[in-house]
């Protein structure tokens, strides 16, 4: 369901790309669909630094609407926008999934060329972020009808980070929260996404010392 609401929302709001991923804060995050490599890479990237659209529409609950990444005038997280230099990302809009005070997560929208959506185009994406947030609550309160389905084509559920952060927990004897912290920090000073450390730490080709540096 949240995977064909993509679809359409590409469609009618004339993007290229879509994502949907469920949150409770920065550190348990999990992407449900993404439309495309581009849009997957995206959410690798926001995952890893833990900073990008998806976190600030989540925390601020509004739309964050950027027509132009790479002219913005004071992006809010810099590191993310570098990190998407190379990449077809012209323009990114992101909506926070929440009904009342409840809080379950964002859509982000992606244009490989800069422009604006238009007010007609915002209400429709506004809409889609409405059904997608009764579908997922759906989902969690195990409706029958509220299947989570779309992880078939980009898989970006993260089973080796959560894997990782345990065994750096464990090791170090930190909080979760800087067991995350650790690895997204040695991801980026080595230049890599948090998903390919925790990769190495699970598979015992990096230990969790070597974190620690």
């Amino acid at each position: 369901m949240v995977g064909r609401l993509c679809q359409v929302c590409i469609e009618l709001v004339a993007v290229d790309g879509a994502s949907v991923s469920v949150m409770t804060d920065e550190s348990n995050r999990e992407v449900v669909y993404a439309s495309d490599e581009v849009i997957a890479h995206v959410e690798t990237v926001q995952f890893s630094l833990g900073e990008g659209p998806c976190f600030e529409a989540f925390q601020t609950r509004r739309p964050v609407l950027v027509p132009d990444l790479a002219e913005a005038a004071t992006p809010a997280w810099p590191l993310f926008a570098a990190e998407l230099a190379g990449w077809p990302v012209g323009a990114i809009f992101a909506f926070p999934l929440q009904t009342g005070a409840v809080r379950i997560g964002a859509m982000d929208l992606y244009r490989r060329r800069p422009g604006w959506l238009s007010t007609e185009q915002i209400a429709i994406a506004l809409h889609a972020v409405d059904v997608a947030t009764t579908v997922l609550l759906g989902a969690q309160a195990g409706f029958p009808d509220g299947s989570v389905d779309g992880w078939a084509e980009f898989p970006l559920r993260r089973e080796q980070v959560h894997q990782a952060t345990g065994m750096v927990m464990a090791a170090l004897r930190i909080p979760a929260g800087q067991a995350l912290a650790q690895l997204r920090g040695y991801a980026f000073a080595a230049g890599r996404v948090v998903d390919e450390v925790a990769d190495d730490v699970v598979a015992r080709r990096l230990s969790p010392f070597d974190l620690d540096g």
